[in-house]
C-alpha cells in the first residue's frame, strides 16, 4: 500500500541526459516513463515538475553576460521541450498525461490553471509541469514547491543521481557523510545545496516534506511512495512519525 496518494515529482533535466551530458537519452528517458507508468498503475495521483538542464540553464547563460531574464525564460522553453519528451513517453505506455505550461504555447501545451492540473490529477492523469514558475529569477526547484503546495501533493520527491543529502560532494569526497533526515533549518544552515532558499523556506513555511532520492537505481520511486526508508527525508518531523500521523 503506498504512503502517499498524491505525490510531485521534480526531476532535473539533467537526469535525462543519461551518460551523453547534453540533451535527452532516450533509454534514460524511457526508464523514467517506466517507472512513472508503474507508480501510476498502483493509483497514485502524479505530478511532475522538469528542469531544463540539459539543454539550457538560465543562470548559466546570464554568468556568461547574457541578460539573466532572457536567459532564464529560454530555460524556460528548455523545460518544455523535456516535458514534451517525456510526456511522449509515457503515452507510448498507455498513460494519459497532460503538459501544463507556465508560459502560452497553446500549440503544444495547455495553459497552467491550478483547477485544471488537479481535475487532471483527480482523473489519473499524469500532469507535467512545464516552464518553471513562468517568472525570471525562479528556478524550477521553487516551481515544483509551489506547483506542490497548489495541486495540494502529500510530498515532493526530489529525483538526482546521489542517493541522499551529504554535507560534502559524496563524487569527489568518498568519506562525505550522507544524512538519513534534516529539518528544513538545517538545510538552510548547513547550505547543503539540496534546492534553493527559495523552496526550502516555501515548504517550510507550508510544512511539506522532501525526499531526496536516486532516481538512477531502477525501482526507487516505487520504494519510496511505498514508504521505505530510502534517500534523505526533508521536514519538520520524523520520517516515522510523519507516516503514522499522516
Amino acid at each position: 500500500m503506498s504512503a502517499y496518494s498524491r505525490v510531485l515529482i521534480k526531476l532535473s533535466g539533467e537526469a535525462l541526459q543519461g551518460d551523453q551530458g547534453y540533451g535527452i537519452d532516450p533509454l534514460t528517458l524511457d526508464g523514467f516513463a517506466k517507472e512513472i507508468a508503474e507508480l501510476q498503475g498502483l493509483g497514485i495521483e502524479i505530478a511532475i515538475v522538469i528542469g531544463g538542464g540539459n539543454i539550457f540553464r538560465g543562470v548559466k547563460g546570464s554568468t556568461a553576460g547574457m541578460d539573466r531574464a532572457s536567459a532564464d525564460y529560454m530555460g524556460m522553453l528548455a523545460t518544455v521541450i523535456n516535458a514534451l519528451a517525456l510526456q511522449d513517453a509515457i503515452e507510448k505506455l498507455d498513460v494519459n498525461t497532460r503538459v501544463l505550461s507556465a508560459i502560452e504555447i497553446q500549440e503544444v501545451a495547455e495553459p497552467y490553471i491550478r483547477r485544471r492540473a488537479m481535475r487532471h490529477l483527480e482523473k489519473g492523469r499524469v500532469v507535467i509541469f512545464a516552464a518553471g514558475t513562468g517568472n525570471p529569477y525562479f528556478t524550477t526547484d521553487t516551481a515544483a514547491c509551489l506547483r506542490a503546495m497548489e495541486v495540494h501533493t502529500d510530498v515532493i520527491l526530489k529525483a538526482t543521481k546521489v542517493d541522499g543529502v551529504y554535507d560534502c560532494d559524496p563524487m569527489k569526497n568518498p568519506d562525505a557523510k550522507k544524512f538519513e533526515e534534516l529539518s528544513y533549518l538545517d538545510v538552510l544552515s548547513k547550505n547543503l545545496k539540496v534546492m534553493d532558499s527559495t523552496a526550502i523556506s516555501l515548504c517550510m513555511d507550508n510544512d511539506l516534506p522532501i525526499i531526496v532520492f536516486d532516481a538512477t537505481e531502477v525501482g526507487n520511486m516505487k520504494k519510496v511512495v511505498l514508504g521505505e526508508s530510502i534517500g534523505t527525508w526533508i521536514a519538520n518531523t520524523p520520517r516515522g512519525e510523519r507516516r503514522k500521523t499522516s
